[in-house]
């Protein structure tokens, strides 16, 4: 594993905990109230966590054994996936995104050195290296667990992984075209930030 796969994997650790932990302070009733995604309840947040664990285990898998598995089938099977979650009760929840956060850990301790260099393909179809799964995976409940809105924000997160995260959005948006509204607020040469649609 790469040096800069064991610091992603020490973010990955550290959010999955903050993750986790947000969960347990829920109370039943709490699973109900609605967070920062619009249209998603903290049992749709919680679900989708959980079965995007499950989804880059199947990239371990491939990264492992050459034999290709896709994330999903389809955009179809994510949000099918979350919608069923999204209806189970809370203690089922809380005990499958605990589960699927171990066993995918799990799984990356038992990467094999060499694999790490394999390609596996994205959700959104880039094709990128094992390395990143650790990444991918940091990201995913870094950012959730400040949108369960449940008294997790980004100021809990390490200084280095927010730089990381405003990097990586930064480079996503301005591949989409925003570089010129991005780069006239930044500089200061905007009165008022851009307004920005959902990242992640």
């Amino acid at each position: 594993m790469s040096k800069h796969t064991m610091s992603t994997r020490d973010w990955m650790d550290q959010g999955t905990r903050l993750f986790l932990k947000a969960v347990t302070r829920l109370s039943d009733d709490a699973f109900d109230e609605p967070t920062s995604l619009e249209g998603w309840t903290r049992r749709h947040v919680i679900a989708h966590v959980h079965y995007n664990a499950e989804a880059l285990r199947r990239l371990v898998s491939w990264a492992a054994t050459g034999e290709e598995r896709r994330m999903y089938a389809g955009p179809e099977q994510r949000a099918a996936e979350i919608e069923a979650g999204a209806k189970l009760p809370p203690a089922e929840l809380r005990a499958m995104v605990s589960r699927s956060a171990a066993t995918l850990s799990a799984d990356l301790d038992a990467l094999p050195e060499q694999a790490w260099s394999s390609v596996v393909v994205t959700a959104q179809g880039r094709i990128v290296p094992a390395a990143e799964i650790p990444w991918m995976r940091t990201r995913e409940v870094a950012v959730h667990a400040v949108d369960l809105n449940a008294g997790v924000g980004f100021g809990d997160l390490p200084t280095d992984l927010n730089a990381a995260l405003a990097a990586d959005v930064l480079m996503k948006r301005t591949a989409g075209g925003e570089a010129a509204v991005l780069a006239a607020w930044l500089t200061g040469r905007a009165a008022e930030a851009p307004v920005l649609g959902r990242w992640l």
